[in-house]
C-alpha cells in the first residue's frame, strides 16, 4: 500500500510539472531531486563525457550537446534543419532509456548552454516533456546534506595531508604518524559516503553503431534499458529550427533594410571567434554571418549564483540594449547550434518572445559553404 501511495504521488507531481498552461521551461534543484532515480524520469547531462564522468546525477545519461547535430567534414547536415535525421534520433534517444512518456531533465554544470542543447534537440523533434534543471550539477550539490558532509571532510583531509607533510619533512616521525592516521581516518569516512551522494562518478559506454554510441552510468548507479521512441514527423517544431536558406533570407533583408527590417541574426560565441582568429573543428572560414548582432552567451548565465540563467529583468536588460524587440523574428548561432546559440533562444523564451530560432547548422556549416557570404 506504501508503495503504491509513493507512485501515485510521483505521478501526481509528473502531472503537475508538465500540465501548466504557460511553457514551462525550467525546475529547480529543491523540486527535481526529488524525481531523482523516479519511474519515467530520465535526468540528461549535456557535458561532455570526462566531465560526466568525474560527477553526473546519479541515474543520469549523457547526450553531449556539441554532438547532438551530425555534420561531415564540409559541415553539410543529412537532414537540415533538424538536428539529426529521425530514424537516427530515434535509435540515439531510445538507446538512453527514454521512450515518448519520459520526462526528461535537461542538465550540465551550472552554465546553461549545453543543457539548453539537449533541451532544444528534444523539444524540435515534438518532445514537450524536457525542463531545464537551473544551476545543474552545482544547484543539486548544495542541497544534498551528504555532499556537504563530504565536502567537510574532503577539506580536512587536505588541510591534515598537509600537514603531515610538512611533518616528514621536518623529521618530526611522532607528530607525522598521527596525522597520517588521523588522514586515512577521514578518508574512510568520505568512502562511506560516496555511495548515498546525489551526484556520482563513473561513466559505461555502450556502442551504437553508425558513429553513434551511448553514455549511461555505472551498473552499480542504475540499469538503463533500451527503449522504443517514435519521431512523429508532423510534430517536429520547425518554428523553432532554421536552416541556412532560411537564415540567408533574413541576412539579404536586413543588408537591405538594416534595423528596420524584421529579422534579427545574433551571434553567441566569443569576439575571437567572430573576428575569424580562432577556427574549430576544421571550419574552412573564420569570421561571422554579415548583419549579425553580436551579443555572446555569458550575458545570460549567473555565474554569481551558479544558475543557468540570471533574472528575467537583467536578461531583457541586455536585449533591450541591443534592440532584440519581440516583433522580430530571431536566429541565433553559435558553433554547432547545440550550446550558446540554444542558450541565447531559451533566454528569449523565458522572456515570452515567440519568433525565436535557432540556427541548428551554425558556424559549423555556414563558415564551410564558399557560397555564402561572410565578414570578419
Amino acid at each position: 500500500m506504501k508503495r503504491l501511495l509513493q507512485a501515485l504521488l510521483i505521478v501526481a507531481c509528473l502531472i503537475g510539472i508538465l500540465s501548466a498552461k504557460d511553457e514551462r521551461i525550467l525546475i529547480e534543484a529543491e523540486e527535481a531531486v526529488k524525481l531523482i532515480g523516479k519511474p519515467g524520469v530520465i535526468f540528461v547531462s549535456g557535458d561532455d563525457e570526462t566531465a560526466f564522468e568525474n560527477g553526473h546525477i546519479r541515474g543520469s545519461v549523457s547526450m553531449y550537446a556539441h554532438h547532438l547535430h551530425h555534420a561531415d567534414i564540409m559541415g553539410r547536415l543529412e537532414c537540415e534543419p533538424l538536428f539529426m535525421c529521425p530514424k537516427t534520433a530515434e535509435h540515439y534517444i531510445g538507446a538512453h532509456g527514454i521512450d515518448n512518456d519520459t520526462l526528461v531533465i535537461a542538465y550540465d554544470n551550472f552554465r546553461g548552454p549545453n543543457a539548453t542543447g539537449v533541451y532544444m534537440y528534444f523539444k524540435s523533434f515534438g518532445h514537450d516533456k524536457v525542463l531545464i534543471l537551473n544551476g545543474g550539477v552545482e544547484a543539486i550539490k548544495k542541497i544534498d546534506p551528504n555532499q556537504q558532509e563530504y565536502n567537510k571532510l574532503k577539506k580536512e583531509a587536505r588541510k591534515v595531508k598537509k600537514a603531515y607533510k610538512k611533518a616528514k619533512k621536518a623529521g618530526n616521525k611522532e607528530e607525522y604518524k598521527k596525522l597520517k592516521v588521523k588522514y586515512a581516518e577521514l578518508k574512510k569516512e568520505m568512502k562511506k559516503l560516496e555511495p548515498k551522494l546525489l551526484i556520482q562518478r563513473g561513466k559505461k559506454i555502450v556502442d551504437l553503431g553508425h558513429h553513434l554510441h551511448a553514455v549511461l552510468p555505472p551498473e552499480s548507479e542504475a540499469k538503463i534499458e533500451e527503449k522504443h521512441y517514435h519521431i512523429d514527423e508532423k510534430k517536429i517544431r520547425y518554428d523553432l529550427i532554421a536552416g541556412k536558406e532560411e537564415v540567408y533570407k533574413a541576412v539579404q533583408d536586413r543588408l537591405k533594410n538594416g534595423d528596420k527590417s524584421k529579422y534579427v541574426i545574433i551571434d553567441t560565441r566569443g569576439m575571437i571567434e567572430i573576428i575569424g582568429e580562432r577556427k574549430m573543428d576544421n571550419v574552412a572560414r573564420g569570421g561571422h554571418i554579415p548583419t549579425s548582432k553580436f551579443i555572446e552567451w555569458k550575458n545570460f548565465t549567473d555565474f554569481k549564483n551558479k544558475k543557468s540563467f540570471r533574472s528575467l529583468k537583467e536578461m531583457q536588460e541586455v536585449f533591450d540594449k541591443y534592440g532584440v524587440t519581440k516583433d522580430k523574428t530571431i536566429y541565433a548561432y553559435c558553433h554547432v547550434g547545440a550550446g550558446r546559440s540554444t542558450e541565447i533562444i531559451t533566454a528569449l523564451k523565458l522572456l515570452g518572445y515567440e519568433n525565436v530560432k535557432v540556427y541548428t547548422g551554425s558556424w559549423d556549416e555556414w563558415g564551410n559553404d564558399m557560397n555564402l557570404p561572410i565578414r570578419r
